[in-house]
């Protein structure tokens, strides 16, 4: 079963890596992750170089139906996030399979 990368082993990369202190590490990743979330709150688009891009897009009411029912049921307008990755982190992810 594979594991989940979480907010703590990007803190221990960059101290292992850079030299800086576990909680200046910490502080890094959470600066970061504060403007990327800043960011796509105020509805702006994210761009991480060699990496990919973060966007949020609006969708309008619909109609939606329940599938166990087939009852037709209104789904509320929403913002949602997207990710699409860059060719370089595609390419990556595809020729390690």
């Amino acid at each position: 079963m594979s594991r989940s990368i979480i907010r703590a082993d990007i803190a221990e990369a960059i101290y292992q890596n850079i030299g800086l202190s576990r909680n200046e590490s910490a502080e890094i990743v959470a600066t970061i992750l504060d403007e990327i979330s800043k960011s796509l709150e105020a509805g702006e688009k994210v761009k991480i170089s060699s990496f990919g891009s973060f966007s949020v897009n609006s969708k309008n009411e619909r109609v939606g139906r329940n599938p166990k029912t087939g009852q037709e049921v209104p789904i509320t307008p929403r913002r949602v996030m997207t990710f699409r990755p860059s060719h370089i982190l595609r390419d990556l992810v595809n020729s390690s399979s």
